[in-house]
C-alpha cells in the first residue's frame, strides 16, 4: 500500500530495492555501534519532538524515495482493474475496501524509512498490464516543510484515477518513533463518476533506545465513498503490553446513511484477512496477503532521467546503501541536503510553486493540497488521454518516442551497432507490441549517454514548459502510436486524431540532455 515496505521488484524494468530479499522477518537488530548512533542522535531529542528535520542513520534508510514507495498503493493490479466492471455497488465497495487492503504486507526486512524527497523531486513510472494496456504514475514533493508528496496515478482503458497528498509527520515517543500519515488519496471510476476517499494508518517503529527495533502499523484508517454512503473503518491494531498479537487488523463497512454495519473484517494485514456477512453470518476469506504477487512500476533508466529525478537523484546513495557502504551513503545524501539548503537561501522569501502539481480546488477534495497541472479528459478515447497523460511530464523510455522527436529535428542522430542494455524495457516478450528499432536506438541511446557524460552533474528544475506556436509543431499522431506500444491500432483512427491533434498548442520540453520534446498539451 502506500506506506508499507516492498519485497523485492518483480518483473520491473528499473527498481531501487529488487536485490532486497523477500522474507516477513519485520525487527531490526542494532549493532553496538550503530546503537551508539542512535543513542547520539535521540539525546538531542525529547518526547514528541518533530523528526522531520533530524538527519537519520543511513543503516535505517531504505534505499528509495517515498515518491517512488508510494506506488505500493498500486502494486495489485489483479485486485484493481476490475473494480469499476462490477455492476453491484455493495460488492463493488467490498472489492475495493480488498483492494486498499491488498498492499500493506509490502515491505523489505527490518525497520527501514524510505529516503526524504526533496523539493521539486519527481518520479514518474508505468505498469504493463497482461492485457496490453498501461497504467501510468506521476508523483513531486510539492512542500518540505512539512513535507507533502503528490501523486497522479491513471490507467485510462480501465477507467481508473488516483489523485493523493500525503503528508507524514514523524515524532519521538520515548522508545518509539511514530510516522503520522495525514492526507488522502482520490480514487474515482471515471466512467461511474463514482469516487473513493481513501486515508492511511500511522506508523511505528517500537524498540529504538532498548530491545529489537519493531515496525507496526497503528490506528485506524477510512475509505469512504460519498457517492453511495458506504464506509469502512479499518483498525490496524498494535501489540499491547500485555497480550495482544501483532499486524491484526479489525473494522467493519456499514452504510453512513442509515448507520447500519454490513459486514466485519478480522485477520491480519501481513497474511490471511477475512470478512463476515453480517446479515448471513458466512465468514470468508478475503485476501491471503501470504502468497500475493505484487507487480512493480518500470520506470525510465537514469540515465535517461532529469537530475532532479528520484532514481537519478538518489542512484549513488542507494547503491551505497545497498553495500552497507554508510560511509558512503551518508557523505553523497548530505551532498544532496546541502545543495537543497542552498537552493533555499537562493530562493529567499520567493514562494516554491510546483512544476507538475497546482493547488487543489476548494471543497470536499481540499485535503489533497495538490492534483495534477492538467485536464486528462475520462470522455475522450483511452489513446487521447494516454497523449494528455505523457504531455505532462516523461514517463517512458526515450526509445519510445524517438520518431516523433526525430521527426522535430533537422539534424538525424549517427547510427552503429552498439547496444545499450536499456535499449527496450524488459518485459516477457509475450506483450512485445513493437518494433523498437533497436540499431537506431541504441545509437541515439550512446550519444545522449556522452553528452550527459560532459554535463555537469548539479540539480536543476526539471521540465520547464515553453508554449510554441502552431507553425513550430512537430508531429503528434506517431505519439498515441509510440505511447501505447499498439502496432494494431488502425491507421484511419491515427489519421481522425491527427486532424484535431494539429490544432492543438504543443508544450516542448527540455530534457537534462538539452534535448528538445515536443508534446500535446493537455490543456488544449
Amino acid at each position: 500500500m502506500v506506506l508499507g515496505h516492498r519485497k523485492n521488484s518483480l518483473g520491473s524494468a528499473r527498481s531501487s530495492t529488487d536485490q532486497v530479499s523477500e522474507t516477513d522477518e519485520d525487527e531490526t537488530v542494532v549493532s553496538s555501534e550503530q546503537g551508539n548512533v542512535i543513542s547520539h542522535i535521540i539525546a538531542q531529542l525529547r518526547p514528541g519532538a518533530d523528526l522531520s528535520r533530524i538527519t537519520l542513520p543511513t543503516f535505517i534508510l531504505e534505499p528509495r524515495s517515498m515518491l517512488e514507495r508510494i506506488t505500493n498503493f498500486m502494486a495489485h493490479p489483479d485486485q484493481l482493474l476490475h473494480l469499476p466492471t462490477i455492476d453491484d455497488p455493495l460488492q463493488r465497495f467490498v472489492a475495493v475496501t480488498k483492494f486498499y487492503l491488498s498492499g500493506w504486507h509490502i515491505k523489505p526486512p527490518g525497520v527501514k524509512k524510505p529516503l526524504n524527497p526533496i523539493l521539486g523531486e519527481v518520479f514518474t513510472g508505468w505498469w504493463d498490464y497482461p492485457d496490453g494496456t498501461r497504467g501510468y504514475y506521476i508523483s513531486e514533493q510539492t512542500c518540505h516543510h512539512p513535507p507533502k508528496s503528490s501523486y497522479f496515478f491513471m490507467a485510462p482503458e480501465h477507467h481508473i484515477r488516483i489523485d493523493g497528498t500525503l503528508k507524514p509527520r514523524s515524532k519521538f515517543l520515548g522508545n518509539s518513533a511514530g510516522s503520522f500519515m495525514e492526507g488522502i488519496a482520490v480514487m474515482r471510476f471515471t466512467d461511474r463518476n463514482e469516487r473513493y476517499f481513501i486515508t492511511q494508518p500511522n506508523m511505528y517503529a517500537r524498540g529504538i533506545l532498548f530491545g529489537k527495533m519493531k515496525y507496526e502499523l497503528g490506528d485506524h484508517a477510512v475509505v469512504r465513498c460519498p457517492e453511495t454512503g458506504l464506509e469502512a473503518d479499518v483498525e490496524f491494531k498494535v501489540k499491547g503490553w500485555v497480550g495482544g498479537t501483532y499486524n491484526a487488523i479489525g473494522g467493519n463497512i456499514k452504510d453512513s446513511r442509515t448507520g447500519k454495519a454490513l459486514f466485519e473484517l478480522s485477520g491480519f494485514w501481513h497474511g490471511e484477512m477475512f470478512i463476515k456477512d453480517l446479515s448471513t453470518g458466512k465468514k470468508q476469506l478475503l485476501f491471503d496477503a501470504s502468497s500475493a504477487k505484487p507487480s512493480f512500476p518500470k520506470s525510465r533508466p537514469p540515465e535517461e532521467q532529469d537530475p532532479r529525478e528520484s532514481q537519478r537523484l538518489w542512484d549513488a546513495t542507494n547503491k551505497a546503501i545497498k553495500k552497507s557502504d554508510h560511509r558512503g551513503a551518508t557523505d553523497t545524501k548530505t551532498a544532496i541536503e546541502e545543495q537543497q539548503r542552498a537552493e533555499a537561501t537562493e530562493r529567499g522569501e520567493t514562494e516554491w510553486k510546483p512544476k507538475l502539481f497546482t493547488a487543489a480546488p476548494a471543497g470536499d477534495e481540499e485535503k489533497l493540497d495538490w492534483v495534477i497541472d492538467a485536464k486528462v479528459d475520462p470522455s475522450l478515447p483511452a489513446e487521447q488521454q494516454v497523449q494528455q497523460i505523457l504531455a505532462i511530464a516523461p514517463i517512458l523510455p526515450l526509445q519510445l518516442t524517438q520518431k516523433l522527436q526525430q521527426g522535430s529535428r533537422s539534424e538525424k542522430a549517427p547510427t552503429n551497432n552498439t547496444t545499450s542494455q536499456h535499449t527496450r524495457p524488459q518485459t516477457d516478450g509475450a506483450n512485445d507490441l513493437i518494433d523498437f528499432g533497436q540499431n537506431e536506438a541504441a545509437a541515439s541511446h550512446a550519444g545522449a549517454q556522452q553528452t550527459a557524460k560532459s554535463q555537469p552533474q548539479q540539480l536543476q528544475q526539471p521540465m520547464i514548459p515553453t508554449q510554441h506556436s502552431a507553425s513550430q509543431q512537430a508531429p503528434t499522431k506517431q505519439l498515441a502510436d509510440m505511447s501505447l506500444g499498439d502496432a494494431k491500432s488502425s491507421s484511419s483512427s491515427t489519421q481522425n486524431q491527427a486532424g484535431s491533434m494539429d490544432r492543438a498548442g504543443q508544450i516542448v520540453r527540455q530534457d537534462s540532455l538539452g534535448n528538445e520534446e515536443a508534446f500535446v498539451d493537455a490543456e488544449s
